[in-house]
């Protein structure tokens, strides 16, 4: 294996980064990646001791694993680790000591599931699961549409999440729009047929997370970094669009940004594939372009499969990563596999150790590396 077929230059990747709200010693971020090790929501050592070890191995950012905020139906499993209650936070606040005594940052991935949770799921089997409509992703009425005022509660679900990140020293918040999620799938005109303020069209659809946003810049003041993940593929679809063209992504995104989101998250399943037809860009480099905001590319970094599949992938080069961050279309990348197996690979591609970076290997999903 080698990292560059044209002895190109991994130096692109540990520059540092610097944006109005945040300072990061390099180019890697530590992507979101659930892994279910926190019996009934909190996060133990065994959580901290794993991002430390991303942390004392180089890794720049680190995203949490999606943590479930403020509400009985947001996460489905008595394992993944929830962000509000005194004994998870506590837990929190470990691991974010941990992260910073390696010399590292640290933002939690702030979540709810809306309807991808099934009936009768843990950790709460009585909550029935939300959404803008009621509806699966495969657009299956499943209950009713949420009221109004149990939008407006979970905005302010989302909010308090954000005011505990910053009290518990955690150096921004992501908060999850993508993959058929909740917020995404207010986004998603499959989902969300509402007629009210946070139905209609495009924009229309952004309602619910513009003020999600507004509501956690307010708890958290003008300096606090607001990273926002979105998507256009689903975890049911694929091939699925929000925008289908780059003014159509623009609208999208538009009050996104004027709600006072500092870094998109752009999430693919393949960094190197075009967005639209016509244009090299990824969906980062479009999302860079048409906002201005530093934005941070994911997919199948320095593996041949890609993430959804989450069977064996081979290790491979990393030429065409450093050339799209080296003509700065994006700002910064985040590795998923790779980090879940092993904690060394941003150390190992840092010192040119080509031949020590391991393959991914499903297993890795039954372990903390």
């Amino acid at each position: 294996m080698t990292l560059s077929h044209t002895n190109r230059s991994t130096k692109p990747l540990f520059e540092t980064f610097t944006s109005e709200n945040l300072q990061v010693s390099n180019r890697t971020v530590m992507a979101p990646m659930t892994r279910g090790f926190s019996p009934g929501g909190v996060p133990g050592e065994d959580v901290a001791a794993y991002y430390r070890r991303r942390a004392e191995n180089g890794v720049g950012l680190i995203v949490t694993e999606g943590t479930g905020i403020n509400h009985p139906a947001s996460v489905s499993g008595a394992n993944i680790p929830v962000f509000h209650g005194e004994e998870s936070l506590n837990g929190w606040a470990n691991v974010v000591k941990q992260v910073h005594e390696a010399g590292g940052k640290i933002v939690p991935q702030l979540w709810h599931v809306g309807m991808t949770r099934k009936k009768g799921d843990l950790p709460n089997e009585e909550a029935l699961p939300v959404g803008p409509s009621g509806l699966s992703l495969n657009g299956e009425q499943i209950t009713e549409p949420m009221t109004e005022e149990e939008v407006v509660g979970l905005v302010e679900a989302y909010a308090q999440a954000a005011a505990d990140a910053k009290r518990l020293g955690f150096d921004g918040i992501e908060i999850h729009g993508a993959h058929g999620y909740l917020i995404d799938q207010f986004f998603w005109k499959n989902t969300n047929k509402r007629t009210d303020r946070y139905g209609g069209d495009l924009v229309g659809r952004t309602q619910f997370a513009v003020e999600v946003v507004e509501a956690c810049r307010r708890e958290v003041g003008p300096d606090f970094p607001i990273i926002f993940r979105f998507s256009q593929w689903k975890m049911n679809d694929f091939k699925a669009k929000l925008a289908e063209t780059p003014d159509e992504l623009e609208s999208f995104l538009s009050p996104l940004v004027e709600a006072g989101v500092d870094i998109f998250h752009c999430s693919t399943r393949r960094f190197w594939e075009a967005e639209f037809e016509g244009s090299e860009l990824n969906l980062a480099g479009w999302t860079k372009k048409l906002t201005g905001k530093p934005v941070i590319s994911v997919g199948s970094v320095g593996l041949d499969g890609e993430f959804t599949s989450f069977s064996e992938a081979n290790t491979t080069s990393l030429d065409g990563l450093i050339e799209k961050l080296d003509q700065e279309e994006f700002d910064l990348v985040a590795i998923g596999r790779s980090l879940l197996m092993d904690p060394e690979w941003v150390r190992k591609v840092r010192d040119g150790r080509a031949d020590d970076l391991l393959p991914f290997d499903k297993e890795a999903l039954q372990k903390l590396y």
